[in-house]
C-alpha cells in the first residue's frame, strides 16, 4: 500500500500562519525522509485557521525543500481560475521538478461567498463550466488542444517533455463522473464524511473510460487519523479535531486550531456531544496496531491501495510522532529507496 499526506496548514490556537507554513515544510520533509508518497496542501481562502491560500506557491518551496517525494494540490479550486494560467503555473513547477509534481483539481470554492465572489470579480463563471475547464486545462497541460478548439495552436509556456499528474478530487458523485468519464486519476476525500458517498468509489471504477491519461482506474481516499503510543493518547489528542470539526459543522468555525486544554474544558451540550459521536466513524484514532488494521479494511473495502493520511493535532510533535507511528507499523522504507 502506497501511503501519502495531505496537509491544510491548519493554525494551532497561540500560533501563527508563518509557524503554520513553517511546520508544513518540516513535516514535509519528514514525509520525505520517512518513505510516503505524495504530500499534497490544500486551497482555502478568508479564513482565520488554514494558512494554504495558494498551493502553487506552497508547492514550489515544498518541492525545494525535498528530494524524493512527489508534491501536489489538494486541490487548486478551477472555477475561480483561468485553465490557461493554472496549466503555466503547473508547467514551471514541473520543470523546476520533473517527475515529482501533482496538480489536483477541486470544484468547491475552497471559502465563503464573499471570497469567491472577489476571486471570480469581472468574471463569468459557473459550476457547469467545470468540466469544459477540466478538458481545456489537460490540452493544455499536453499540448493536444482539439483541432476545433477556440484557442487551438496556443502553447503553454514553458514547452517541456514532461506532464504533472492530473487528478480530480471530490467526496460525491460529481467529480467520479466526470474522472470515470475522461480517464483521470479520482481523490476520495473520505474524510469529509459525506453520508453514503462511499459508492463514489465504485461508480467511478465502473464507468472509467480508458484514456491518454490512464489506461486503467487510479484512485485513493483521503482520511483522517490520529496514531499515538497508546488509545489513550490517541483520543486526548483527538478531542481538539472534534471541537474543531463540531465548529465548522455548526457554521461557527474557530479562529484557530484548538488545543487539547481548550476542548476539554468547551460547555458542550448534550447535542454537541451527539454531533461528534456521529462523526467518530469518519476518523481513524488509535495505536499503530490499530489504525494500521482500520487502514488496511479500508483499502480492502473501497478497492484502494493509495491511502492519504490527513493528521492535524494542536501539539506539532505529536503530528510528527503520529506520521512516524504509521510509518514504522506500514514498514515504509526511509528515503523512498
Amino acid at each position: 500500500m502506497k501511503l501519502s499526506i495531505l496537509d491544510q496548514s491548519q493554525i494551532a490556537e497561540g500560533r501563527t500562519a508563518s509557524d503554520a507554513l513553517r511546520e508544513t515544510t518540516e513535516l514535509a520533509k519528514e514525509a520525505d525522509r520517512l518513505g510516503y508518497h505524495r504530500y499534497w496542501v490544500a486551497e482555502h481562502h478568508a479564513s482565520h485557521a488554514l494558512a494554504s491560500s495558494s498551493p502553487e506557491v506552497l508547492i514550489a518551496h515544498l518541492a525545494a525543500n525535498t528530494q524524493r517525494i512527489k508534491v501536489g494540490s489538494g486541490g487548486v479550486m478551477l472555477s475561480h481560475y483561468s485553465a490557461y494560467k493554472v496549466a503555466e503555473n503547473f508547467r514551471v513547477l514541473e520543470a523546476l521538478h520533473p517527475g515529482r509534481i501533482d496538480v489536483g483539481l477541486g470544484r468547491a470554492p475552497g471559502g465563503m461567498p464573499i471570497s469567491t465572489r472577489a476571486l471570480q470579480e469581472g468574471k463569468i463563471s459557473h459550476i457547469d463550466n467545470y468540466p469544459q475547464q477540466v478538458a481545456d486545462l489537460i490540452g493544455y497541460l499536453n499540448d493536444a488542444l482539439p483541432e476545433k478548439h477556440r484557442f487551438k495552436g496556443l502553447t503553454a509556456s514553458p514547452a517541456i517533455p514532461t506532464t504533472p499528474e492530473l487528478w480530480l478530487l471530490g467526496s460525491s458523485f460529481g467529480s467520479a463522473a466526470i474522472a470515470a468519464e475522461i480517464g483521470a486519476a479520482y481523490g476520495y476525500a473520505q474524510f469529509f464524511g459525506v453520508p453514503e458517498s462511499e459508492v463514489s468509489v465504485q461508480h467511478y471504477k465502473d464507468r472509467f473510460k480508458p484514456s491518454a491519461l490512464n489506461d486503467v482506474p487510479k484512485l485513493l481516499a483521503a482520511v483522517y487519523v490520529i496514531c499515538a503510543d497508546t488509545e489513550e493518547e490517541a483520543r486526548r489528542l483527538a478531542s481538539s479535531t472534534e471541537l474543531f470539526f463540531l465548529s465548522l459543522e455548526s457554521g461557527r468555525l474557530l479562529d484557530r486550531f484548538p488545543s487539547v486544554e481548550t476542548a476539554e474544558a468547551y460547555p458542550y451540550s448534550e447535542y454537541d456531544r451527539m454531533r461528534i459521536a456521529s462523526g467518530a466513524h469518519r476518523r481513524i484514532v488509535g495505536t499503530p496496531a490499530s489504525v494500521k488494521r482500520q487502514l488496511e479494511e479500508m483499502s480492502e473495502r473501497l478497492g484502494i491501495d493509495e491511502l492519504m493520511i490527513v493528521t492535524v493535532t494542536h501539539n506539532f510533535e505529536a503530528r510528527l510522532r503520529s506520521y512516524r507511528l504509521i510509518a514504522e507499523a506500514f514498514g515504509l522504507t526511509q528515503g523512498g529507496v
